[in-house]
C-alpha cells in the first residue's frame, strides 16, 4: 500500500516513517522512502543504517551520489527481493 508522511518540521515525520518500514520489512515486504531532495535521502539512509543495523535488513540508496554500476546492483537487488529497503529522492529517474 502506498502512504504519504506530511507536516511541519519537527512533527515525526521520519520516527513515523521508519516504524512503519520495520513493520512492513518484518512482514515480507519491501519498502520504498522517497524524499524530496539528494541530501535529505543521504541523511536518512545513514540513519535507517544506524537504528535497524541489529537487524538482518538490507539497506539501500538511490541517488545521483551512486555510481551506474551502484544502480544496476541495487535495482537488480530489489528485483530479486535482495534488498529490503531502499531510499532515495522522488526525483531519481529510476525510482519515478
Amino acid at each position: 500500500m502506498d502512504r504519504l508522511l506530511c507536516g511541519d518540521v519537527g512533527f515525526g515525520k521520519t520516527e513515523v516513517a521508519m516504524r512503519a518500514t520495520f513493520k512492513a520489512v518484518d512482514s515480507g515486504y519491501q519498502v520504498a522512502v522517497l524524499v524530496p531532495t539528494t541530501v535529505l535521502a543521504e541523511q536518512h539512509y545513514h540513519t535507517f543504517l544506524e537504528r535497524m543495523a541489529e537487524f538482518p535488513f538490507d539497506i539501500a540508496r538511490l541517488s545521483r551520489f551512486c555510481s551506474p554500476q551502484e544502480e544496476r546492483d541495487i535495482l537488480q537487488g530489489l528485483a530479486t527481493g535482495r534488498i529490503d529497503i531502499v531510499v532515495g529522492p522522488i526525483a531519481f529517474r529510476h525510482v519515478m
